[in-house]
């Protein structure tokens, strides 16, 4: 969200490529977006904390 400046909504099938330690991996980051908005009740306040600082608005 910070690297796009907005809030933007992530398609289901949006995949990330991270680098980590000089190797791309890439993530299913729609898929884990749409899982943890769907099973927000069960995370924790320490969790949604973290996910509010970086902007999730549902957190």
């Amino acid at each position: 969200m910070q690297r796009e400046g907005t809030q933007k909504t992530v398609p289901r099938g949006h995949v990330e490529a991270v680098v980590i330690d000089g190797q791309e991996h890439e993530h299913k980051l729609g898929v884990w977006i749409s899982n943890t908005k769907t099973r927000r009740d069960k995370l924790s306040a320490e969790q949604l904390a973290a996910l509010a600082a970086l902007g999730v608005d549902w957190a």
